[in-house]
């Protein structure tokens, strides 16, 4: 297995807001003060952990053809989306905004200070309707290895529905994973895709080690060129995992 570190770059905008920068689109919605985040990851184009203060918003303008993914580690936000309804997302909750055709304004508040990751991924294919689905944290089902949150893999699809009540993940709009696991120090957790995928790990707390590798909470690792990755806790830790096509363009 081979891997790279990759490291955040600092932001911030309206004074208090601030955004850690790991992945970044050409153009994208992150501007680092220092240096520049690494350029994508196959269809994963944006990585962010966003920290906002009570009452602060974060707002990107007209985006399509990608699903934007937020997962809520602290606190509590309210996602805000032109044409749909506001979700009020907690901790461990899961937003996704499927930007299909395109939308033209979409912004999270915070209603107490809160700390959020965003990813990014492009759709396989250009176009359909703008779709919002929530799964809210199920904590009695996310100890342990492993769990899928949301998934394009067709042998993962759950039922149709904006609101996800069972555990069951969400839907995206590519061969694509979303996987949280909630380890305790001394245990690991592996996971296995498919040829043809990136994998992109992302620490939120506590200390792990991958391969040689040893990463702390705020850390993340990219993977490109092994199917299989496996994760132990040197101390009680929290991560999220994505799994994305190596291709990065629509078609």
């Amino acid at each position: 297995m081979v891997g790279r570190r990759v490291a955040a770059h600092s932001g911030r905008q309206n004074g208090a807001l601030r955004v850690e920068c790991y992945l970044a689109s050409i153009g994208g919605a992150c501007s680092a003060d220092k240096g520049s985040p690494e350029t994508g990851a196959g269809r994963l184009k944006i990585a962010n952990q966003i920290r906002l203060p009570s009452g602060a918003d974060y707002a990107v303008g007209a985006e399509a053809n990608v699903d934007i993914l937020t997962w809520v580690c602290s606190g509590k936000v309210t996602s805000k989306s032109n044409g749909f309804c506001n979700d009020v997302l907690g901790a461990g909750s899961l937003h996704i905004i499927g930007a299909g055709r395109g939308l033209s304004h979409l912004a999270w508040n915070a209603q107490e200070k809160a700390v959020f990751f965003q990813f990014w991924i492009l759709q396989d294919n250009e176009g359909g309707d703008p779709t919002q689905e929530v799964r809210a944290g199920f904590p009695e089902l996310e100890d342990g290895g492993f769990k899928i949150l949301a998934s394009g893999f067709p042998e993962d699809d759950p039922e149709d529905g904006e609101t996800c009540e069972d555990g069951s993940p969400l839907t995206l709009r590519s061969r694509s994973r979303f996987l949280h696991a909630r380890l305790s120090a001394g245990d690991g957790a592996a996971y296995q895709t498919i040829p043809g995928q990136s994998l992109y790990l992302t620490v939120v707390s506590g200390r792990v080690t991958v391969g040689y590798q040893t990463l702390e909470a705020g850390d993340a690792f990219l993977q490109d060129d092994d199917s299989q990755l496996t994760v132990m806790a040197a101390q009680d830790a929290v991560v999220l995992l994505v799994d994305v096509p190596v291709g990065g363009a629509c078609r």
